[in-house]
């Protein structure tokens, strides 16, 4: 009986895996996202020992997705004329490669300087801002409607793995072969994917595509009166640009708390990051072997409270063992709400629509970081690493209470229904 329960258990976990497309794209991520972990762990602790600044490591944030703030409604109006999403996918991860590799031969020859990562930044938010949106509604012609929840956990799961494999694989290989090693294996694990991309041929093609007739400008004005006349994408707009914003600063937090707060180095950052990786794979799991009872409401309330609950709680913390506990449970948190609010765009979404969405999903997710790492880079910068987490959490508390004065009777209604 328990043998059958493990089972299905395990069938529901991983249902968009029996579908060979979704396979071949999985395994390809699974291996090039542990690639870019490693060098996102070595770029962050590159910047800080080059500058010895908590400011100027927010600021490269602010650099990577400040394109996306500018232009993500403009590549989800491209993403839209796209028959297919993948040959979005094959050209942005060719030029991840490519910056990759730049980034390998600067570190080797041993010339590589703060303003080169702030450009080399700048580039890898760029081609995030048409890859995210593409990769975001490729999963609906990868597996169609029936397993969509899943596979956006199951892509919640390989992303946290990497975030749990790649600073841990990073903190080993930073000390033993330096940071080079790092920015190579990055550039190595592209190929996965572009070898995966080769055998996907997807099978639910969207039976509505956009207008060719239509300008840019016109797309994107038509996809945001979309969002602001269906209810459900609305509030989840108002409630993502909060939580993204102050809930997703941990690598910038990070390294400062390791050293300022913990006396550790960047064994401590890389123990932190990769604990964190942790909360947010168990997360990823618990999302995908529930994927089939759908959207709850609940539980997405639940996840920004115990997020932002356990950020104001840093103020106490002060020791490794607790601090691990933390980054774990913030990040079981962040990863539970953002799947879900994936969800509910995708099912809330009529096809020709979900470039556009997704683009600002992408936005609210990823281009709103440069806003929170600006902020809470700059309260570190004045009241030292200690106020980093806390800070983040009373702005999410402070933004909630203001949504819930103007929008409180709305909110209450979306929540129950």
């Amino acid at each position: 009986m328990a043998d059958n329960q493990v089972k299905k258990t395990l069938s529901l976990a991983f249902a968009s895996l029996q579908i060979k497309n979704f396979r071949y794209f999985w395994c390809g991520q699974c291996i090039s996202l542990i690639g870019t972990w490693m060098q996102r762990t070595a770029q962050v602790w590159l910047v800080y020992s080059l500058t010895d600044s908590p400011f100027l490591v927010g600021l490269i944030g602010v650099c990577q997705f400040t394109p996306m703030l500018l232009f993500t409604l403009f590549a989800g109006a491209i993403v839209d004329h796209f028959p297919s999403k993948k040959i979005i996918i094959v050209w942005t991860q060719f030029f991840f490669m490519v910056q990759s590799l730049i980034f390998t031969l600067l570190t080797y020859f041993g010339v590589i300087q703060y303003w080169h990562v702030f450009i080399l930044s700048a580039i890898f938010g760029m081609l995030q801002t048409f890859d995210t949106p593409a990769r975001q509604s490729f999963f609906y012609e990868l597996v169609g409607q029936d397993h969509i929840m899943n596979a956006i956990s199951l892509n919640s799961t390989i992303f946290n793995l990497a975030r749990l494999i790649g600073p841990a694989v990073a903190g080993f290989v930073m000390f033993k072969y330096g940071m080079l090693a790092c920015f190579f294996g990055n550039f190595l694990s592209f190929g996965a994917v572009l070898v995966s991309l080769y055998f996907v041929h997807p099978d639910h093609q969207p039976r509505e595509k956009i207008a060719a007739t239509k300008n840019i400008v016109g797309d994107m004005q038509e996809g945001l009166h979309y969002i602001w006349n269906n209810r459900d994408l609305r509030i989840n707009v108002f409630v993502m640009a909060i939580v993204c914003t102050f809930a997703y600063n941990v690598d910038v937090v990070t390294p400062i708390f390791a050293k300022e707060v913990l006396r550790g180095g960047g064994q401590i950052y890389t123990v932190l990051l990769s604990f964190s990786g942790l909360g947010a794979l168990i997360g990823a799991l618990f999302m995908s072997i529930r994927a089939v009872h759908g959207i709850n409401k609940k539980l997405y309330c639940f996840s920004i409270f115990l997020t932002a609950g356990v950020q104001i709680l840093y103020c106490f913390i002060v020791n490794l063992p607790i601090a691990i506990l933390g980054v774990i449970l913030i990040s079981f948190g962040n990863i539970t709400f953002l799947n879900m609010a994936n969800a509910i765009f995708q099912v809330q979404t009529d096809a020709k629509y979900r470039g556009r969405v997704m683009s600002i999903y992408s936005f609210l997710n990823q281009g709103s970081t440069p806003i929170g790492n600006f902020y809470v880079g700059s309260v570190m910068q004045a009241l030292g690493g200690a106020a980093g987490f806390p800070s983040c959490g009373l702005a999410i508390a402070a933004c909630f209470g203001l949504l819930t004065f103007f929008e409180g009777k709305k909110l209450k209604n979306w929540i129950l229904s």
